[in-house]
């Protein structure tokens, strides 16, 4: 791989609340230093809703001499609200970029399911259920999204390109059917489940058989017993506030399982790495709403739930990194383990 990456999250933006709440200069600028010295990573997809948080990040990151992937992250936005976003982040990825920092934009991550305008439904559940729903109309509705996103991206594009000139891309689901004539990466949310394990190997080459570089975003598991089988919707045991969807508690008692979450992952970079994949970014570095619990009912450990490789701490710093709070897991070595080589 040329790009060995992890997704940072500065805050993931819904009806105008963060889902880090706390965002402190100088523990993202420690944060992204493990990332290239202790992960050995040389690139960095940053997320979130927050232009000048992502602006920040960035230029840490570029102070590293990290690859920046800018990567705005819309939620539950109109078309219009995310067009406004985007012209704004890639104004600020422009500065990053003329400053000798090495930049790709990411023009939206599954913009279809997150956001509206492009399927019916009033929140991501609702609008996967209609999309999936009625199998014999399945085709039909696939192909309306595919229409509607491809226009919305050529828009899009054009906004981005007009104030960014380094290159473009866009994190897809497979089916969104994106036309990749108008970016410089082909670029998948790819995650294993076991429904598709015998076949996910085949479906990386043939995507790596295509004209232009492939990245991979989007791909982790959570850290309870099971969750690799279960994956994307290993967060799915977690409850949430029906109002804000804020994290509440687990919905069961699960095993913690940092070793069958660190295997996983392993995995995947390992056929990532076999089949010519240009850049990888794991999910992620660390979700700050997921703290760790250890102690009291089981069901407040909302780590189990994290697809972050440190496990976050609410009252203490680590032991492995005495000032910062979050302690590692065991994919955070073998991250580091595989980017090392």
């Amino acid at each position: 791989m040329r790009a060995k990456g992890i997704c940072y999250d500065t805050g993931f933006i819904r009806d105008g609340d963060s889902s880090r709440e706390r965002f402190d200069p100088e523990l993202v600028r420690k944060e992204l230093t493990i990332i290239r010295d202790d992960l050995h990573c040389n690139a960095v997809h940053i997320t979130g809703g927050d232009p000048d948080r992502l602006e920040l990040a960035g230029r840490y990151a570029a102070e590293l001499g990290l690859e920046i992937w800018f990567s705005p992250y819309p939620l539950e936005l109109e078309t219009d609200e995310i067009l406004t976003l985007f012209a704004d982040c890639a104004e600020r990825a422009e500065r990053l970029r003329t400053q000798g920092a090495e930049v790709v934009f990411v023009t939206g991550v599954e913009l279809s399911v997150m956001n509206r305008g492009f399927l019916e439904g009033d929140s991501t559940e609702e609008r996967l259920g209609r999309l999936l729903s009625d199998p014999a109309r399945r085709p039909e509705r696939l192909a309306a999204v595919g229409t509607r996103l491809n226009v919305f991206l050529r828009e899009a594009v054009a906004v981005v390109r007009e104030r960014f000139h380094g290159k473009v891309t866009y994190a897809a689901i497979q089916f969104e059917g994106v036309d990749w004539d108008l970016f410089d990466f082909t670029t998948f949310e790819l995650i294993r489940s076991a429904e598709v394990a015998d076949r996910f190997q085949a479906a990386v080459r043939s995507l790596v058989a295509q004209p232009k570089p492939v990245a991979i975003t989007g791909f982790g598991t959570a850290t309870w017993r099971g969750a690799g089988d279960m994956a994307p919707r290993s967060m799915e045991i977690l409850q949430n506030d029906e109002v804000t969807g804020a994290p509440i508690r687990l919905n069961g008692v699960y095993e913690r399982d940092e070793a069958g979450q660190a295997a996983y992952l392993s995995e995947l970079l390992e056929i990532f790495d076999s089949e010519g994949v240009d850049s990888t970014f794991v999910f992620l570095f660390a979700l700050y709403n997921l703290p760790h619990r250890p102690d009291g009912d089981p069901r407040d450990d909302l780590d189990l739930a994290s697809l972050g490789i440190v496990k976050v701490l609410e009252d203490r710093s680590g032991d492995t990194y005495s000032d910062l709070p979050w302690e590692p897991k065991a994919a955070f070595i073998a991250i580091a383990d595989h980017y090392r080589d």
